[in-house]
C-alpha cells in the first residue's frame, strides 16, 4: 500500500539555494559563456574564409565582411562582459577572496568598513 501512495506523492531533494546557484553558474553559465565565445570566434573565422575564398565575387565579399564585422561585435562584448566583471571584483577587493567549491557555499570575505 505505501508503495502505491508513494507514486502520487512529490518527493523533496533538500539542497540550499546557494549550493543550487554555484551548480547552475558551474554546470550551466560557464559553459555557455564559453561555447558563445568560441562560436563567436568561429563566426569571425568563417568569415575570414569566405572574404578571402571569394574575390572574384562581390556578394560573397561583403558577406564575409559582414560575418567578420559581427564576429568581431560579439568578440568585444563578451570581453567587455570580462573586463567589467574584473573591475568590479578588483573595486570591491574581492579578486582572491571569493572560494567556490564544489558542491558548497560561495564564501566573500569583504574588509571591515571603516567609514
Amino acid at each position: 500500500m505505501n508503495l502505491f501512495l508513494g507514486l502520487f506523492s512529490a518527493r523533496v531533494a533538500y539542497a540550499s539555494v546557494d549550493t543550487f546557484m554555484n551548480s547552475v553558474g558551474e554546470l550551466i553559465i560557464n559553459p555557455l559563456i564559453n561555447f558563445l565565445f568560441a562560436l563567436a570566434v568561429v563566426y569571425f573565422l568563417y568569415g575570414v574564409f569566405e572574404f578571402l575564398s571569394n574575390q572574384e565575387n562581390e556578394d560573397k565579399r561583403t558577406a564575409g565582411k559582414s560575418h567578420m564585422l559581427w564576429g568581431i561585435v560579439g568578440i568585444t562584448i563578451m570581453m567587455g562582459v570580462w573586463i567589467i566583471f574584473g573591475l568590479i571584483l578588483d573595486t570591491f577587493n574581492l579578486r582572491g577572496d571569493i572560494d567556490v567549491s564544489s558542491g558548497g557555499v560561495i564564501n566573500v570575505k569583504l574588509p571591515p568598513y571603516n567609514p
